[in-house]
């Protein structure tokens, strides 16, 4: 199995960061603490929510990178 996160802008258009390679994860706990350690970059670069693929299907997603809102 291949894991891989599709990243998206708000309308879930792909978004390409070029100053990060596409990465690729042999489990899912690595893809999420991965995405753990990377999301306020992600979303300095214009990523607003990401989909988890596992060989190209689908496990969960889109998923919002935004903090939610404590008003």
């Amino acid at each position: 199995m291949t894991w891989t996160w599709q990243l998206e802008s708000a309308d879930g258009a792909l978004v390409v960061v070029r100053e990060l390679a596409k990465e690729s994860f042999g489990s899912q706990g690595d893809a999420e603490s991965w995405l753990g350690e990377h999301w306020p970059s992600l979303l300095k670069a214009g990523v607003d929510q990401v989909t988890l693929l596992d060989d190209g299907r689908v496990e969960y997603g889109p998923m919002s990178l935004h903090p939610e809102s404590t008003d």
